[in-house]
């Protein structure tokens, strides 16, 4: 995962995203990859690569992939490999479900919350300002 280049007003490459908000969406990521099916490292890797996401590094995986087992969201199985080593598979756990959904219908709420901020800009410099809002937050805040 890499910084985004400052001063870059076009959408940022996949390779692009700000560090800080892959490490906010990435478990939720992670545990949607296994929603379908066990999964390994490499293939969670590809399938987030694929969903535009960049390359996540092991280093950054694992970890992820071990607390998860820790809490109990994910369970993990070793398989023999057809023509190589044999893989650490993860797969969710009844609890690994659960936490999937309550993290996205959190996500879909912060996620609409936040577009709805970016939206409104407020008055454009030089125009007359709108009217007070009456709710008492926006009193509190005229206030200060």
């Amino acid at each position: 995962m890499q910084e985004h280049q400052a001063g870059h007003d076009d959408e940022p490459p996949a390779e692009g995203w700000p560090t800080d908000w892959m490490r906010a969406v990435l478990g939720l990521c992670v545990l949607r990859a296994l929603e379908a099916a066990p999964s390994y490292g490499y293939a969670i890797v590809a399938e987030l690569e694929r969903a535009g996401l960049g390359t996540v590094k092991g280093g950054t995986l694992y970890p992820l992939l071990t607390r998860y087992e820790s809490a109990g969201w994910v369970a993990t199985e070793w398989k023999a490999g057809t023509s190589g080593p044999g893989r650490k598979y993860f797969s969710l756990t009844a609890a690994g479900r659960a936490a999937l959904a309550g993290q996205r219908s959190a996500w879909d709420r912060f996620t609409s919350t936040t577009l709805s901020h970016l939206g409104d800009s407020g008055p454009n410099p030089g125009s007359p300002a709108e009217p007070p809002s009456t709710s008492p937050a926006a009193r509190k805040r005229a206030e200060r």
